[in-house]
């Protein structure tokens, strides 16, 4: 297994030989499609790297043969149309199989890889084109998306080309048609053409809650990092098939659908669709065998809701949760109807799995597990000190020792916002928890939505938990509203469930709920209901959206 290479040691007999002794190995001028896929490819030609489907019944598995055969069309398209080694280019790709020709593509090239969702606006694109000198932009034949791309070229000085999957356009190449043609190898490029381990191989702009989006750059080692994410939290399998939910516009496609997933032998499951039935993606894991599942706790609320009994998921053998927090309602009902456990894990964009639980750890549902190897974590209060067990405080990670591979390189082209939040070899997440006495750590919520309430602080996670146990709520949010007496309030967002209607009587029966779940004076003294919570382009919740309409209001 190509695993052997970056790792000394592979297996291990519990958290604590884990954590002691897991090492990765860093290799010089270290890129993922010639060390990876194409040394893949070269011992084991016929080892399946992806299964992809579509909602319209279309299929297609293609080998590590094939990868290294389309990923080398597509690189010398790439040359052909202009890019080099530090070029910029955005990929529009959802979940289209292309994405992962184009990625291996430029990381061949050298080139800076650049996923995006296809929700962006022209403003969104003209922002974004301009903030990374984009050069390129490879995108899915749909007319909105087409109009944005081609809206947002006027005011983008560097984006010269343009891209479009399997059609014809005037102003655009054809991709398909263009790679066709091109050879089908691709010579790794030597001296100062070569990609070395601290170039910049992918950009994203994290979909924020609050603020501009922010340009989180990643180095050609990156993938390495990943091994912690795939092998030992998601515990992919050798020759099993790996289903992570993710469009490849977000980071969480890069943590599920491609690095860490090869790199420890497993297939990627893709299933193409655009419109979330929960039903499809049942069928998915269960026509196609897949071994492993990742998903955000929106997708599991779903799941539960089905009847899972209907479905052989015999092949299924393993289940995490990131993405947000997991409501211990959720994994109860999870675990009653399939007998697995949710293992929650906890990273952002800016780095890898830093928080998990691991197969050889207790799951607690709700806690987002125990640190890492190569993460120091702790929490440290507003002065700075370290926070006793179960005070909350800010998660940090420690960066005087040594990096967590995999850990980003700051903000591009952005030293003032990188230097506030990583300064003093410690960088701070802006995400609050506590740690219990067994050294799990607690999600709270970010730093900025911690409601201060008659000198209580009140994370609005544990109040949306206590919230989410009532078969009345589908989805809600928490929130703070400043009050003159309290100087906050908590006041709860909801979406109700089918068959619920608002009312004053089921505002109360929801308060009184969250009084027996939880502290009494957590419960939410303002209620609102409504049918939709205003969300990022990556779903998550505006919490300060809401905030905002309510001090306006």
């Amino acid at each position: 297994m190509v695993l052997d290479n970056y790792l000394s040691q592979t297996t291990f007999q519990s958290y604590t030989d884990f954590a002691e002794n897991f090492k990765i190995h860093i290799p010089e001028n270290f890129n993922f499609a010639f060390d990876v896929v194409d040394e893949i490819a070269f011992r084991t030609p016929d080892k399946i790297a992806m299964v992809w489907c579509n909602d319209k019944g279309e299929e297609a598995i293609f080998t590590f043969g094939m990868m290294k055969k389309q990923s080398d069309k597509a690189a010398n398209f790439f040359l052909s149309a202009g890019i080099r080694k530090g070029d910029p280019v955005m990929l529009i790709l959802k979940r289209r199989y292309e994405f992962w020709f184009c990625a291996m593509a430029l990381h061949k090239i050298g080139a800076i890889t650049i996923p995006a969702t296809h929700l962006l606006s022209t403003k969104d694109l003209v922002y974004r084109n301009n903030a990374a000198d984009i050069k390129m932009i490879v995108c899915v034949p749909e007319t909105e998306v087409i109009q944005h791309v081609e809206e947002s070229q006027a005011k983008s000085p560097t984006f010269v080309v343009k891209a479009l999957i399997g059609e014809d356009r005037s102003g655009w190449l054809n991709f398909n048609q263009g790679m066709e043609r091109e050879s089908e190898h691709f010579v790794r490029p030597t001296g100062d053409l070569a990609s070395k381990n601290d170039d910049i191989m992918l950009l994203y702009f994290t979909s924020g809650t609050t603020g501009m989006p922010k340009m989180v750059n990643h180095n050609f080692i990156y993938p390495l990092g990943h091994i912690l994410t795939a092998k030992y939290w998601q515990n992919v399998q050798d020759n099993g098939l790996h289903f992570t939910v993710a469009d490849t516009g977000w980071a969480k496609s890069a943590w599920g659908k491609l690095y860490g997933q090869w790199l420890s032998g497993s297939a990627v499951m893709t299933y193409d669709y655009d419109k979330f039935v929960p039903k499809g993606l049942m069928e998915v894991i269960e026509k196609y065998k897949v071994t492993t599942f990742c998903a955000p706790p929106t997708i599991y609320r779903f799941l539960i809701k089905e009847d899972l009994s209907k479905f052989d998921l015999s092949a299924l053998k393993y289940c995490v949760v990131a993405g947000e927090p997991l409501n211990p309602e959720v994994y109860k009902q999870f675990l009653e109807e399939t007998g697995m456990r949710l293992m929650e894990g906890y990273g952002q964009t800016e780095c890898t799995v830093a928080l998990a639980t691991y197969p050889w750890m207790e799951s607690k549902p709700g806690s987002m597990g125990k640190p890492s190897p190569g993460y120091r974590i702790d929490l440290l209060d507003e002065s700075g000190s370290s926070c006793e067990v179960g005070d909350e405080g800010q998660i940090v990670i420690y960066t005087d020792q040594t990096r967590p591979v995999g850990m980003f390189n700051g903000y591009y082209r952005d030293e003032q916002l990188t230097g506030k939040v990583w300064h003093h070899d410690i960088y701070y997440t802006g995400d609050m928890a506590w740690r219990d006495e067994d050294g799990y750590y607690w999600f709270v919520g970010r730093a900025d939505d911690v409601i201060k309430s008659s000198g209580y602080r009140i994370g609005p996670f544990e109040v949306e938990s206590a919230l989410m146990e009532h078969p009345a709520v589908l989805e809600c949010a928490i929130t703070a509203v400043p009050d003159p007496d309290r100087g906050q309030v908590v006041k709860a967002t909801i979406i109700l469930s089918k068959n619920y209607h608002p009312s004053d009587e089921l505002a109360k029966e929801l308060q009184e709920h969250v009084k027996k779940v939880t502290a009494p004076y957590k419960y939410p003294r303002i209620v609102e209901f409504v049918t939709e919570l205003p969300k990022t382009i990556s779903g998550k919740i505006r919490r300060v959206q809401i905030r905002e309409e309510d001090n306006q209001g």
